[in-house]
């Protein structure tokens, strides 16, 4: 028998998954409340003891084990660009890629008020971007002898043009930061390369990252933190949408999870527009995108969502007065334990996480434009087109454990008073009932074929 153990250090909780890997079989879960303050160990130790009567009381050797992180904030970064609808998008989409949570993100010039700000933000990386290569050079040079003037975000991932990577690097190195050099992010116009900066933002997690968070000291048990949960998740959407060499897999799909402190979309899809005689405008999009709402969550942002979604919406949305629902959430925020408790507040939560979902969708999903020109009307399409993607897979534990989850992914669904946005309009809906896309995302790094074959088994209809 070949066993993996699969752990997520969370922000609340850590979670561990323990699999036979042969039978692709889940054997246990458990967790614990995580314990960066301390000892990031004591909430790893103690889901541990929890699965131990799985196995005759006693742990036994598993052949993997390996974690991810989202503790103690995530991965936090700031993207920096020369034009906010190309290479700052494009540098957004490679830090959201690789998992990471942005704090900000800057077009042209950087001031002295916004070098004030991102001190303020106090990111674990700075993704520098700007001109395509062999294009403009004077922003990215600017932005470099401003940017060595910060206190904080002393490591700089340099992903712009090529043409001024070694003198953007000599600036950062002379003012003493650590700087890591990777390809363009937007090579030439209308030509995306996220890849790499990726790849440069996730070693850099796993070199600097890891020890900032406490994580060094569960390598003496574990193989190694593998990279940020929200990559893992993307991770594990990807090989169930694309297959591996030795199983095919499910072809295009979104992934909703709402979390306490955000709501993310991850769409796995070309989003090539499905209608004739509309035209694409624009940066395109990764196959694999992630988008982030940190204005939507159920519990440390419930505030932040009341105020995104309106107090009057929700209460119509649960047929509940506005003052009672304005308590509720509240009461909830930073309660990230609570679960709720009876009818009304079922229905509450039942409410923010579907209009969660309906407002992350709407930011997530392309649009259409209608232009007219002088041979008529005609539409424009930016960003995806996902109208036709065949499934919706939902995650995150205010769906993971509702009774009815489809009231809460419904909100994704395409609107017929929203015809230019362009959501899925009949997907299967299906559920991470065992809530293990996090591991299945780490199992994919060593075991694949395993790993799919897992995801597939425990996805179950919504």
């Amino acid at each position: 028998m070949e066993l993996a153990l699969l752990i997520d250090f969370g922000s609340t909780y850590t979670k561990i998954t323990a699999v036979d890997v042969e039978a692709t079989e889940v054997i246990a879960t458990a967790k614990g409340l995580t314990t960066v303050e301390t000892n990031i160990l004591e909430g790893l130790n103690k889901a541990l003891e929890e699965i131990k009567p799985f196995f005759g009381g006693t742990l036994p050797q598993f052949q993997s084990r390996l974690a991810c992180s989202s503790a103690a904030g995530g991965l936090r970064m700031v993207a920096i660009g020369l034009v906010k609808e190309l290479t700052v998008e494009a540098a957004r989409q490679a830090a959201l890629g690789a998992g990471a949570r942005i704090l900000g993100v800057y077009a042209h010039q950087l001031t002295s008020s916004e070098i004030e700000q991102i001190d303020g933000s106090c990111p674990d990386i700075i993704l520098l971007a700007g001109g395509t290569d062999g294009g403009n050079k004077e922003t990215i040079l600017h932005n470099a002898r401003m940017l060595a003037k910060t206190k904080y975000g002393n490591t700089i991932i340099i992903a712009g043009n090529k043409s001024a990577a070694d003198e953007v690097q000599d600036i950062l190195l002379k003012a003493g930061k650590d700087v890591r050099v990777t390809a363009n992010v937007l090579p030439e116009l209308n030509k995306l390369n996220v890849e790499p900066a990726r790849d440069a933002i996730r070693a850099t997690f796993l070199e600097k990252i890891v020890e900032a968070k406490g994580l060094r000291r569960a390598e003496t048990y574990i193989q190694g933190v593998l990279m940020p949960t929200p990559a893992a998740v993307l991770n594990a959407a990807k090989l169930l949408s694309t297959g591996t060499e030795d199983e095919a897999g499910l072809g295009e799909l979104i992934v909703v999870d709402i979390g306490g402190a955000t709501t993310d979309i991850h769409s796995v899809a070309e989003g090539h527009p499905t209608r004739s005689g509309v035209t694409y405008k624009g940066l395109p999009e990764p196959f694999t995108k992630r988008t982030v709402e940190g204005d939507l969550g159920m519990r440390v942002s419930a505030l932040s969502l009341l105020e995104s979604i309106g107090s009057r919406r929700l209460a119509s949305v649960t047929g509940l007065p506005e003052s009672e629902v304005e308590s509720y959430v509240q009461y909830v925020q930073n309660r990230v334990e609570l679960l709720p408790e009876n009818g009304k507040q079922w229905e509450i939560d039942t409410a923010m996480a579907r209009l969660a979902t309906d407002l992350a969708m709407e930011r997530h999903a392309g649009t259409l434009e209608n232009v007219w020109t002088p041979m008529g009307a005609m539409y424009i399409q930016h960003g995806k087109d996902l109208t036709e993607v065949p499934y919706l897979i939902g995650t995150g534990g205010v769906i993971v454990n509702h009774p009815h989850p489809r009231q809460i992914l419904e909100g994704a669904l395409y609107k017929q008073d929203q015809p230019t946005v362009l959501r899925p309009k009949q997907p299967k809906f299906l559920l991470d009932k065992e809530y293990i896309l996090a591991a299945v995302g780490l199992l994919a790094e060593v075991k694949p074929t395993a790993a799919l074959r897992l995801a597939k088994k425990y996805m179950v209809e919504a």
